[in-house]
């Protein structure tokens, strides 16, 4: 964590106040949910998810956002992918997050649907190794909610 130096001075060498100096600190003490976006993908793009599949996934991962005090805000997807807009506090990892709701949602799924057994394949995944996680912190709300409500949802 960094600490308040005595010495420390503005961009012009003047000496400055720690509150001025905590001002330019935004890491610390930082509580306010981080908003971020995340797109999941299907093990090797396989076209696996109707309608009823996605409406069951959304529940699940609101379930496991709200075990990490976070919220599912948005949640779309296609036959192959998801989007997720989730906002978290800082002390949640991300890496921490993604896989949980990767793991829950491939294990519930898998349980509750007989007949997506069949894409998992030899190594017993739902989900591809990868994905997309990027902060929006900085992109209005409505624009990353619009985005993801045109998602081509299958029917």
């Amino acid at each position: 964590m960094a600490r308040f130096d005595s010495s420390a001075s503005d961009t012009y060498g003047r000496p400055c106040s720690r509150a001025v100096w905590r001002a330019r600190s935004p890491s610390l003490n930082t509580t306010r949910a981080h908003p971020n976006a995340f797109v999941f993908v299907t093990k090797f793009r396989h076209e696996v998810f109707a309608d009823r599949h996605l409406t069951r996934m959304e529940q699940i991962m609101r379930d496991v956002c709200r075990d990490f005090e976070a919220e599912l805000v948005e949640f779309n997807g296609g036959h192959d992918h998801v989007h997720l807009l989730v906002e978290f506090p800082p002390k949640v990892a991300v890496a921490r997050l993604v896989n949980s709701l990767k793991g829950v949602s491939s294990r519930r799924l898998r349980q509750e649907f007989p007949d997506l057994v069949d894409h998992y394949h030899r190594a017993n995944k739902l989900w591809s190794g990868s994905y997309f996680a990027g902060s929006v912190a900085g992109t209005p709300p409505s624009i990353v909610k619009q985005y993801i409500e045109q998602q081509n949802r299958p029917g």
